[in-house]
This record gives structure tokens, sequence and C-alpha cells, in this order.
């Protein structure tokens, strides 16, 4: 018994050492380092503070002397933490914080990573199972094939992206949209991606719906499922026919007898492959942009967000385009309940386009100046505008649904487009670097000049007389951005994000459709509205009413410097460290500078003291002066320190 407490009590003084230690030691050197590294450099002092302690008591009796024995514990603490210290300084040096997730992080994010490695696992078994693991490890055999081994691959494909989840779909989604990039068995197959994914059971709509919408509002009573997804549940009297499969990993749709359509979403799957998507390697902007990918991919999730970015798109909708409304008092954050839209998705309107005789390009014309408004304009707009979010209504107009993805701009960003859009218009070269150097983050040091020749060229091939712009040149344009270290924002990647999709469906509507060349030509028709008489008036009476509080302002102040002057009392104050950061920095310089100068004095007495004979005999081996020495060396050591540790966190 009295050896087991006598272990305990050890290693309880051993571990208080050691957390004194560590303590010591971090505070010394005045900066935060993680938890792990102080405790380790801690456990480092206490090895070394018994040998310490042993070689400075050689020749000492503790019971006769007593001050010098107190002196040796303190100095042997000392050296203790000052092993500490260095050992954070070396560990600083060789591997800066940050550069490598923390132990104590890894064992937190434990259950993390299992839930990521399952997620994986499953996608990787998907694609297996879909004989797609050549492709997988890289070994597929190179080259076009066949049309049947095509489209063989092609619908392998799909049915692996339609299983993945709702990341998946949304990339098979984008895809189906680039005829310029994928074979067209490619683009057929994964078509079936816009508007029909794989139908959810009806028994588990049923079950969300009753949790969202039991008890007050009725239960289910009249809401059958929709026929298009393959099964026909229970019905009211009053139930009534489809509104078509559900989207994104949504279920299929539901109506209730009011003709208003009702859908659940499922959501593990995608705050599975959300969690990571934040995560994608660094790069010029890529870290930002996988962030808002997954906030977007978050929000997706909850058709309340949904429901207000259909409120907020539909309160600026232009006339060509029908925007559906939604049923607040009926909508949760798994039920969407909004005004069905009569009518067929684009990408199968085709047949019914010919047959009523409509003009294609006017079409493709109303939807492009419809998102460009949106754009442009009123800062909120459809970031997913694919052929299966667009449908041909009944009446000839169109109609956008799925509203779940949806892109922001706020009056700064607009008036950089609008800006840049203008400049474009003009071929001013200058104008135009302006305004896109307002839009990305620009790094510290830029060629700027050589940022105007190359947009300049850009423009010049793109635009100039007898060229035929097309989706290519935003491929250039991103290689600029990359080569010059310029960061999209998430919110303009969405606005070329938005319009590279709506490009694939155009195409599609109105084969031989330029959606660059209309887009100059909503910039001319946008300028002439600008320009119009009562534009100009409302501009200048806004801008008027912005300056008149300075305007009040400015006689009262020219009064008073013109007193001042007349009395000889003008002066002109210069603060020449107005700015905090400016003190900051400045004060950390000084302070460097007064360490290293301290640390050299230290330095020097302590070996000038080590260097004396003779002296009071503190010990059998140290002296006095030697341990004064010592003193000053350990001074000198955290000092030259805490001036390394700086140099190395930066």
């Amino acid at each position: 018994m009295d050896s087991a407490a006598t272990v305990l009590a050890f290693a309880a003084g051993t571990l208080i050492n050691t957390l004194a230690l560590a303590y010591g030691a971090r505070r010394l050197l005045n900066m935060r380092f993680s938890l792990f590294r102080t405790v380790v450099a801690g456990a480092a002092g206490q090895a070394v503070a018994s040998p310490v302690a042993a070689a400075l008591f050689a020749g000492i009796d503790p019971a006769r002397n007593v001050t010098a024995a107190l002196w040796f514990v303190v100095l042997g603490s000392a050296c203790a933490v000052l092993v500490a210290m260095t050992v954070l300084v070396l560990w600083e040096a060789f591997v800066p914080t940050g550069s490598v997730p923390s132990p104590l992080y890894w064992f937190g994010s434990v259950r993390s990573r299992l839930s990521r490695g399952r997620r994986y696992r499953q996608i990787s078994f998907i694609f297996l199972r879909h004989g797609l693991g050549p492709y997988l490890r890289g070994r597929a055999k190179r080259g076009p094939g066949t049309e049947d081994e095509r489209v063989r691959l092609a619908r392998s494909l799909t049915r692996a992206l339609e299983q993945g989840g709702v990341a998946f779909v949304k990339l098979g989604q984008v895809l189906s949209t680039r005829r310029d990039v994928l074979p067209p068995e490619f683009v057929a197959e994964l078509g079936r991606l816009q508007d029909r994914a794989a139908p959810v059971p009806w028994e588990h709509i049923e079950r969300v719906v009753r949790d969202e919408l039991g008890g007050a509002r009725g239960g289910v009573r009249g809401v059958r499922p929709d026929a298009a997804g393959g099964r026909v549940g229970r019905a009211g009297a009053h139930g009534a026919a489809a509104v078509g499969r559900g989207r994104r990993g949504e279920g299929p749709a539901a109506r209730d007898p009011d003709g208003r359509g009702a859908r659940p979403r499922h959501r593990r799957a995608a705050r599975a492959d959300a969690a990571p998507a934040g995560r994608v390697g660094a790069g010029v902007g890529v870290v930002d942009l996988a962030a808002g990918f997954a906030d977007a991919l978050r929000e997706e999730l909850d058709f309340r967000v949904e429901a207000r970015n259909m409120a907020s798109v539909a309160a600026a909708r232009s006339s060509d385009v029908l925007i559906p409304r939604p049923f607040d008092d009926l909508c949760t954050g798994r039920i969407l309940v909004m005004e069905r839209l009569a009518g067929t998705a684009l990408n199968k309107a085709g047949p019914l386009i010919d047959e009523r005789g409509m003009d294609r390009s006017k079409l493709a014309q109303a939807l492009l100046d419809t998102v460009l408004r949106q754009i442009v304009v009123d800062g909120t707009f459809h970031a997913d505008p694919h052929p299966g979010n667009i449908l041909l209504l009944d009446d000839g107009r169109l109609g956008l649904i799925d509203f779940g993805s949806v892109g922001r701009l706020d009056a700064e960003l607009r008036a950089c487009l609008q800006r840049l859009l203008l400049a474009m218009n003009r071929g001013d070269t200058v104008g135009v670097t302006d305004a896109f150097l307002e839009m990305v983050a620009r790094p510290d040091e830029l060629d700027e000049q050589g940022l105007a020749r190359a947009l300049g060229a850009f423009m010049t091939r793109h635009l100039g007389p007898g060229s035929a712009p097309d989706m290519t040149m935003f491929t250039e344009l991103f290689r600029l951005v990359a080569r010059y270290e310029l960061a999209v924002p998430p919110e303009i990647a969405a606005v070329f994000r938005a319009l590279a999709t709506l490009e694939g469906g155009l195409t599609e509507l109105a084969p031989g459709f330029g959606i660059v060349t209309e887009a100059q030509s909503f910039g001319e028709t946008y300028l002439r509205e600008r320009l119009r008489p009562s534009s100009l008036q409302e501009a200048v009476s806004d801008e008027v009413m912005a300056m008149l509080p300075m305007l009040r302002r400015l006689p009262r102040r020219l009064d008073r410097i013109t007193a001042a002057a007349e009395a000889g009392r003008l002066t002109l104050n210069v603060r020449l460290f107005g700015d905090e950061r400016d003190r900051r920095t400045v004060t950390g310089l000084l302070q460097q500078v007064l360490l290293t100068i301290l640390a050299s004095t230290a330095g020097i007495m302590a070996v000038m003291l080590l260097g004396l004979k003779g002296g009071p005999a503190m010990g059998a081996v140290v002296s006095l002066y030697q341990f004064l020495g010592y003193c000053m060396l350990v001074v000198c050591s955290v000092l030259a320190l805490r001036v390394l540790v700086v140099i190395f966190r930066r």
C-alpha cells in the first residue's frame, strides 16, 4: 500500500512539474503553441531536470548549506525551462505550426475520418460495380473506342454518378451541358440526370410528409406520389396529376389537392459529400471556391432556403420567364410546396417546339436576357440553369424551377460587372483591366501593365472584328487569372458556372446560338437603357442625394479654414504612425532589436563571469562567479530563443 502511494505521489509530482515547465516555457516565449507541443516540451525539460540538479549538487550537503541548495534548485529549474523552450523553438523551425496536423487533431477527428473513409469506400465500390475500376486506377485503354463501347461506358458512368449521391448527380448535370467537352453519347446519357433521377419509394416520402406536415396540418390526406416516378400511392378524392421526378437526390414530387407540388429531400449523402469539399488542395482561390461550393451544397439541403431563393428571384423576374410561387406556410426544411408550372422540360421540348412552329432563337434570347438581367441588374440569379430546370410552358412562355442553388452579387460586384460589360463594348482595355481588378483579389505584387496587355490581346482575339467568340474564351480568361495569381471570389465563380451551364442548354435549344455575341448585344441594349434621359436623370439624382450631406457641410468647413488662415492659426498635423498596424510593426521591430542587444550583453557577461577564477565557493565545484555566469547564460539563451521563435513563426 505504501509503495503504491509512493508511486502515485511520484507520478503526480512528475505531472505537475511537467505542466509547470511547459507553461513556463510557453509564457517566456510569449507565443501560443499547440497543447501537444507544449506538453512534449515540458516532458523534455522534466527529463533533464534531475541530471542537471545532480550535477549542480555535487559536493554539497543541502542540510548544512540550505541557501546554496535553494539557489541551485532555482538554477536547475531555469535550465529545465530553457530546455523546454529550446524544444519548442527547434520544433517550430523544422515543423512550423500548421504544416502538420496535431496528433490531438488526428485523434479528435477519428470519427469524422472513419465516416469519410466509409463514404470513399462506398463510392469506390459503386464505380467498381459499374465496371469503371480501370478508370479509377488510371489503367483504362486510351482512345475513343467504338460507338457501342462509348454508349456502354456512358451508361455505366451515369448509373454510377446517380448512385453516388447529390454531389455526383450535380457533376453529371453540369457535364451533360458540355457538348464541347464530351462526346454526344455521354451528353445524351448524362442528360438523364437533369430530370430523370431514380425515384425514392413512396413509403419514405410519406414518412417525411407525416413528420413535417402531420398533426395540425392534416397529415398526408389527399397527397399522392408522383406517377412519373413509377409508383402511384393512395390519394384522396381530389388527387391530381404528377409533377415530375425529383433532382439532386430529391425524392419524387408529390401534390396536394390544390395542385401545389411538394418534394422531400434526402440529405445524408449530400452532407457526407459536402464535408470534404472545403478541404480541396490549395491553389489560386481554390480553397475559397471549394468552401463556396460546400456552403452552396449545404444550402440546397434546406428547402426553406430554396423557398426564400425562389421569392427573391421572383421579386425581380422578367415577364418573359415565369418563376413559381412558394407557399411559405407549408414549406419546411425537408418539404417544399410551390405553385405548379404546367409544361415540359427544355431537354424534352424539342419536338413540341417544332410542332408549334416556335422561334428557337427568340426563346434562347429571352432566357439569356432574363439570366443576364438577374446577374447584372438584380443581383440574385439562378446558378444552375441546366435544361432540366427550364420548362417550356403550355402557354408558350419559359419557366425556371429548382432554386436550391442561387447566386447573389452585392451592389459593388454588380457595378464592377456593369463597368466591365460597358468597357468591353467600347473596346476600352484600361477600363476592362480596372473593372476586372476590382472583382478579383489581387496579389501584393502584380504586373498590372502586363495584365492590361494580356487582356488587350484577349479582347482582340475573341471580341475584335471578324472574330467568332465562344465559350472557349472563358477557359483562356481563367488561364490569365492563374498566370497572374488572381483569386476569383466564389460569387463571380458562380456567375461563370451559371453562364457555362446555360450555354449548354441554349446550344441544345437553338444550335448555332452564340451566347457571347448575344451577351454583347445585351450589353449594348443595357448601355442604351442607361444612356436614356430618364435613366441619366435618375442616376444624377441618386448621386446628388448621396453628396447632399457633404455639400451641406462644405461651406461651414471652408469658412473655418479661411478664418484660421486669416488669423494665422492654420496648421497641418501629420501622424507618422496613425495606423495601428504600423505602430504594431515598428514596436515589434524595436522589441526584436532590444532583445537581441540584451541577449548579446548577457552572453558576454556570462562568458566573462565563467572565466573568472576564485571567488566565494558555493559548492565543491561551483563558485559564486560561475553561478552568476550560469544565470546570465540562461538569461542570454531565453532572450535569444524569444528572438528566434518570432523569426521562425513568421
